[in-house]
């Protein structure tokens, strides 16, 4: 029976909806949890164990024995049919997770729908869709590196996160929420619940780096961040399709990490800064915490001159694994730490020079520009080394 068992499974596996992870879209999930009767990887199976079995009950495909009635549950439910019932009411703004998204936003997606039951019941969502949140964050300090306790205010209404040193002064920032970027930084920061903050002031980037030890609070900051502004883009934009909106609320940096830069001369010697794709700006720093980038190069189209390859310019000096990067402005020789690493950071540079400018990409690169007229230098995207 046992064997008839697995093999029953197997079938049902292969039934649309059911040959991915019912709660990531991961392949071939390799558990199932039968009281939910959903199929879902080794990842989420894991999320699906620290719940508790009262909330879950998991077990492996072929590892563990399966009785009849289990079996009978995944048959009779599937993932689709389970995805109508806890998925009926996800609000547009949420980030449904993919295989590649951070491990809090996975475990939250998973206790919003099964353990807290958000999506069968919108009035529990009212903290994050409500336009306006207020809590106690740990911010590190610009200049000590150490983390104090800071509160955070957001009201959509006003465009405006704001924080306070002292809670009953005056803020001492006010970033606007049509502005901000903001991602989960866990391997940077050394906590899972950990997000970074960034927006442009004064023609440049300035990060913010912030935890709390709740996940459940820090993944509602990122949703309410991320439904304010996209309630502001529906009403600035009222003919838009969704899609084109949910796009522009968040952004994950595609590429980080260390690589060696020479100065403005080619014979300069070679610098290790820490490198950060965020959209079309390739930034760098010195640290990968610094709250300002050392430079900023922005990445038009390749029709406007921009081009990266393998490799420096003959006569230049090569640093193991080189490439160029090319603008209008300067040509940039960069060196990976392996061939691996240089061969995805040409790869995810090539996909952005490739991409056509947007009105919002022109609104960035306007920015950097006025600030490079008005400071009367030709190279303001990376005038120091």
């Amino acid at each position: 029976m046992a064997d008839a068992n697995e093999k029953l499974l197997a079938e049902l596996l292969k039934k649309s909806g059911n040959n991915v992870c019912a709660d990531c879209g991961a392949k071939n999930p390799e558990w199932a949890s039968y009281n939910i009767g959903i199929f879902v990887c080794t990842r989420c199976a894991g999320v699906h164990r620290s719940m508790g079995a009262h909330i879950s009950k998991v077990k492996h495909l072929k590892l563990d024995r399966w009785e009849d009635s289990q079996v009978s549950r995944i048959r009779e439910v599937g993932n689709n049919k389970a995805r109508m019932r806890y998925e009926e009411r996800v609000p547009s703004c949420y980030r449904r997770p993919n295989p590649d998204t951070p491990q809090v936003l996975v475990e939250q997606w998973i206790r919003a729908k099964y353990e807290r039951e958000e999506f069968c019941h919108p009035e529990r969502q009212n903290h994050y869709v409500s336009g306006f949140m207020e809590g106690f964050l740990m911010k590190r300090g610009k200049e000590d590196s150490r983390y104090h306790p800071r509160k955070f205010v957001l009201r959509e209404a006003e465009d405006t996160l704001k924080y306070h040193v002292k809670e009953n002064k005056e803020p001492k920032a006010v970033l606007r929420i049509s502005e901000l970027n903001v991602a989960f930084a866990p391997p940077k920061i050394g906590n899972q619940n950990s997000l970074q903050l960034s927006f442009m002031k004064d023609g440049t980037t300035r990060h913010i780096y912030v935890y709390h030890e709740d996940p459940e609070v820090i993944t509602n900051w990122y949703l309410a961040i991320r439904c304010a502004k996209l309630h502001r883009l529906q009403v600035a934009y009222p003919g838009a399709n969704e899609n084109e909106l949910l796009s522009q609320l968040t952004r994950d940096f595609p590429r980080e990490g260390f690589l060696w830069k020479t100065g403005p001369r080619h014979t300069d010697a070679y610098k290790k800064r820490w490198f950060t794709l965020d959209g079309r700006k390739l930034m760098y720093h010195d640290d990968p915490m610094d709250a300002h980038p050392k430079g900023e190069i922005f990445l038009g189209h390749s029709s406007e001159g921009f081009a990266i390859k393998t490799g420096v310019p003959q006569g230049a000096r090569d640093q193991g694994f080189s490439f160029t990067l090319e603008t209008p402005d300067r040509t940039y020789l960069l060196s990976a730490q392996s061939d691996d690493d240089r061969s995805q950071w040409i790869s995810v540079i090539q996909k952005v020079i490739d991409k056509p400018l947007t009105p919002q990409d022109a609104t960035v690169a306007a920015r950097l520009v006025r600030k490079r007229t008005t400071s009367g230098t030709m190279n303001i995207f990376s005038s120091t080394r």
